[in-house]
């Protein structure tokens, strides 16, 4: 069955690249609801902006959701893996600015404050969109894959040439627990040297040590070092399942990103809608339920980061 919130989490922070303080709600929305987000710096019925990968405005460094009306929410793919990673279908989001709070450049503090209250169960059926043929996309590079398979998985390949990182791979079915477990704490990464050209474009302008990994030259300048070997690979992978949360619902399918970002998976979704026959929605019986990411989740496969 479908899931919202028990009750409204508040997240106070700054976004990652506007550098602005944010105020951001999550409350709990009746079934069918899906997710929204809304402004609430902004009035009237152009505040509102659904969750839903069609209204993507490409970007290869966050994914920025825009309305009809030209409002726009962007940095939105932590706090959907945390929810989606949650199991939660239904929510509004309220938010006081253009940008979700970066909190520490991973999905563990929103999936904390979640979890801290918990889920309630909804009387309607889980309603997901199960992959029937692959669909695949390249750009420069990089490819992203959606194939059928019984549950969702997520598959992730990465190269780069700073030694700190260099080349991980990882894959992961992602029923129940496993988020919180394997990707939630994983953090946003970037080269030292990227820092200087992205802020010369308006743009990290909140990004500290602190809330990224950066690394130079093969060593990890962020305090602390990593939280895991391979948190690069697990953070692409936390940014997969983010954007792929706006299909609409949950996804029965496997995703393989090779080198793949933001704007390629957004790119890969909006092919998968438009391939005749590539997909259909489904109706979750109980046990296709209990293959979704989030069911299960319980209080002590959370992360605890200091």
């Amino acid at each position: 069955m479908q899931n919202t919130l028990k009750t409204s989490v508040t997240f106070v922070g700054v976004g990652l690249h506007s550098g602005r303080p944010v105020k951001m709600i999550l409350r709990p929305a009746s079934a069918g609801h899906g997710i929204w987000f809304k402004r609430t710096d902004i009035d009237g019925r152009g505040a509102m902006i659904p969750a839903l990968y069609h209204l993507v405005e490409r970007s290869p460094l966050c994914t920025r959701l825009v309305n009809d009306s030209g409002v726009s929410v962007s940095t939105v793919e932590h706090i959907m893996a945390a929810l989606a990673g949650c199991g939660v279908h239904n929510a509004l989001i309220e938010i006081s600015g253009p940008e979700v709070p970066i909190m520490d450049g991973s999905s563990v503090p929103f999936l904390r404050g979640i979890m801290k209250h918990g889920v309630r169960t909804q009387a309607a059926p889980i309603l997901a969109h199960q992959v029937l043929k692959p669909v695949t996309v390249e750009k420069d590079g990089a490819r992203a894959t959606l194939l059928p398979a019984d549950q969702f998985e997520i598959e992730f390949h990465i190269s780069f040439t700073d030694a700190a990182i260099g080349t991980q791979a990882k894959r992961l079915d992602m029923r129940n627990g496993s988020f919180a477990r394997e990707l939630s704490d994983s953090r946003t990464f970037c080269n030292l040297s990227d820092v200087d050209a992205m802020r010369a474009q308006g743009l990290a302008l909140g990004g500290t040590f602190e809330n990224a990994v950066v690394v130079d030259d093969g060593e990890v300048l962020s305090p602390g070092g990593l939280r895991h070997s391979d948190e690069a690979v697990r953070h692409k992978m936390l940014d997969a399942l983010g954007d792929l949360a706006l299909a609409g619902g949950p996804l029965l399918g496997r995703y393989v990103g090779e080198r793949a970002g933001h704007s390629l998976t957004n790119t890969l979704l909006r092919a998968l809608f438009e391939t005749p026959g590539a997909v259909r929605p489904v109706e979750c019986t109980p046990d296709m339920a209990a293959r979704m990411p989030g069911q299960g989740l319980v209080w002590a496969e959370i992360p605890h980061v200091a």
